[in-house]
């Protein structure tokens, strides 16, 4: 999301000011039309509740929440087109949004801390920082096995194998589909289909 420049707003200048302005009932339509002022409003209403869902599942990683604060603000702003006002309420589309954001980035911190790890070791692996590290990694992959085994239990046993497959242990695309016959392109939709009932369960849960 950028800022608008002065120049885009020169259509309005000689009209009520006080139509762009968010509220309520306008600001779902204010994103869609990449208009700042329903970001804004977004921010300021939903905020806190939004803060709130993420500092719970990022515990692990206070110094993360403010940029994966950001990253949800961003994804709300690209994606508002994805919302769909007759299958539930905005605070529950955007809280399925927190939620799968803020998995993201434990699994991204479980990552970094098995890579320097594996860094460490040689060096010192009997040293206080790496116990800090390990204690932390161990935090992570707790919350992160937590909250994407709840997401996982909406899909079907076969789904969860492709997710666990491909998004845990990293496998190829090609290897997966091959071993359990199936094409690609019939993995992928697959995939794509897994995502949506994770984003809809996310979304029923509370914060």
């Amino acid at each position: 999301m950028t800022p608008k420049s002065v120049s885009r707003y020169k259509k309005y200048e000689k009209k009520d000011l006080s139509i762009m302005k968010a509220n309520e009932k306008n600001f779902i339509a204010l994103i869609r039309q990449q208009n700042d002022e329903g970001i804004l409003y977004v921010i300021d209403t939903y905020g806190g509740y939004l803060h709130a869902i993420v500092r719970q599942r990022l515990s692990a990683l206070p110094d993360k929440i403010d940029e994966c604060m950001n990253d949800i603000f961003l994804g709300i702003w690209k994606n508002i087109d994805s919302y769909d006002e007759n299958k539930g309420s905005f605070q529950n589309w955007i809280a399925g949004i927190a939620r799968l954001e803020a998995i993201d980035y434990l699994r991204k911190a479980s990552r970094e801390y098995q890579t320097v790890s594996l860094d460490q070791d040689f060096e010192q692996s009997h040293d206080s920082v790496s116990c800090i590290d390990a204690q932390m990694h161990a935090l992570i992959e707790k919350e992160l096995s937590e909250e994407t085994t709840a997401l996982l239990s909406c899909l079907s046993a076969k789904d969860r194998e492709l997710f666990y497959r491909i998004y845990g242990n990293e496998e190829s695309p090609e290897q997966v589909s091959a071993e359990l016959g199936m094409t690609t392109d019939n993995l992928y939709v697959r995939l794509f289909r897994g995502k949506k009932k994770m984003r809809a369960y996310a979304a029923k849960r509370k914060g």
